[in-house]
């Protein structure tokens, strides 16, 4: 999970000082050090590093501090503070000409991930009412043109390609053109990549700014690779210009490093983060929200946003109303755990609440992967008529559900408990009585998701 190694060391730097009544400046001084080790570690930007304990030292050694009643948690405060200072201070969002069209281009190394990006801001730009068109320049890389239509194809937006064309200054000038005489307002150029910068690349970019108007120059970087993201951005951001930055695979950068170094290094704004491989996958990027989530605080607003675009809202109603007759089973159970997939997972729901980094044993990943799949064989290797009433299944059944589904008998008859349990709270929460359920069940009480 992002920032998950740097997040641990945070919280236990900290826990030691919100166990103290008082801190002298000796205390902050010596915690600051670990956070200094812990931001190097992380692989932020040693400048960036040195700048951002030497500010919070110079606050926290103040009386803001030092007269305060939870000294260490003002210190906390401080450091969240800086952070988000140091990722941007307010969320910016992407800038589309009000009246005409707005040219994007997308630029980045290669294996960044800049063509599924330019499809996933194109499906962005295209829910926001707009009408897109993914022009095709990466004539060099195998397949580039070809996996930008098969991506196009998903998000349902028109692809712009001139076949057997190695000029994509030609390609962009004609693309552009089309464009306008097609009704499109939104213009997205993906661009050809490297695998390191090299002056080539850059002449070309130069010459596609210099030919057509270029509204925005969005830079992807590759959360993974930290410092040298860093000196990548800092690179285009000299010789080209940067209006945006949109970190890929920040889901599997347990460091940040990248994410707290790009904005103070180039001065442009972080604008997306790429948070897994599907073309959903792009999540506006929030400086608050991911201090809050380095610092083990979590991120519920993002949490109750994902809710509130995975849930089907038909389906919920409807499930309230076998809730309210008893009538929930197997199919309903199937329903709410895609439901839990479209919001990212169990694993990624879990890790935006705040406090679930100290859950120790609590593995995110596993979460989502093997027991989910072992639930959903389960349920699959029953029958319909299984499903629509679990009161059926007795132990022969389950016997063969077992086989079917390739797991022991044991995974069987806890699954088929746990369900129990669930229909059960679940009716309890859904009744008139719900407030008074969940107060004495104390929230969730003993009971266990079974994946």
């Amino acid at each position: 999970m992002a920032f998950e190694s740097l997040s641990d060391k945070l919280q236990n730097i900290f826990k030691n000082l919100r166990g103290k009544g008082r801190l002298s400046e000796a205390d902050v001084k010596a915690a600051l050090k670990e956070v200094k080790m812990a931001l190097l570690e992380a692989d932020v930007n040693f400048r960036i590093v040195k700048q951002f304990t030497k500010t919070v030292e110079k606050r926290a050694v103040g009386e803001e501090v030092m007269q305060s009643l939870t000294p260490g948690q003002t210190v906390i405060k401080i450091v969240n503070e800086e952070l988000v200072n140091l990722m941007g201070s307010e969320t910016v969002e992407l800038k589309l000409n009000s009246s005409g069209m707005t040219t994007i281009m997308m630029m980045g190394l290669q294996g960044a991930g800049k063509t599924t990006t330019a499809a996933k801001i194109a499906a962005k730009i295209k829910a926001k009412g707009r009408k897109p068109l993914l022009v095709a320049c990466d004539v060099y890389r195998p397949a580039a043109v070809n996996q930008l239509k098969v991506n196009g194809q998903k998000v349902g937006v028109e692809v712009f390609s001139i076949e057997g064309s190695k000029e994509p200054v030609e390609i962009s000038r004609q693309a552009v053109a089309y464009a306008q005489a097609n009704g499109f307002n939104v213009v997205i150029i993906d661009t050809a990549g490297r695998l390191h910068i090299d002056e080539g690349m850059m002449d070309e970019l130069v010459n596609i700014k210099d030919t057509v108007t270029v509204d925005q120059r969005l830079l992807v970087v590759d959360a993974m690779t930290g410092q040298d993201a860093v000196n990548v951005a800092d690179s285009f951001q000299s010789r080209i210009g940067i209006d945006g930055v949109i970190l890929t695979k920040l889901d599997g950068d347990t460091r940040g490093g990248a994410a707290l170094s790009i904005r103070a290094v180039t001065g442009a704004p972080i604008l997306y983060a790429g948070m897994g491989e599907k073309l959903e996958d792009l999540e506006q990027f929030y400086p608050d929200r991911m201090a809050s989530r380095i610092l083990g605080m979590g991120d519920v607003l993002t949490l109750i946003e994902k809710a509130q675009a995975g849930i089907d809202e038909q389906k919920a109603r409807e499930m309230e109303q076998k809730l309210r007759k008893a009538e929930f089973n197997y199919n309903d159970f199937l329903d709410q755990i895609q439901q839990i997939k479209n919001m990212g997972g169990v694993g990624s729901m879990l890790s935006m609440l705040p406090g679930a980094g100290r859950i120790k044993g609590l593995d995110m990943d596993q979460l989502d992967n093997a027991s989910t799949k072992q639930v959903e064989a389960i349920i699959h290797s029953m029958t319909n008529q299984e499903r629509e009433h679990p009161e059926l299944i007795n132990m022969s059944r389950k016997k063969r559900i077992a086989a079917g589904a390739g797991v022991s008998i044991n995974e069987v008859n806890r699954l088929c408990k746990q369900f129990e349990q669930m229909k059960k709270m679940m009716k309890q929460f859904s009744g008139a009585g719900g407030k008074k359920a969940r107060r004495g069940m104390g929230g969730l009480g003993g009971f266990k998701l079974p994946f």
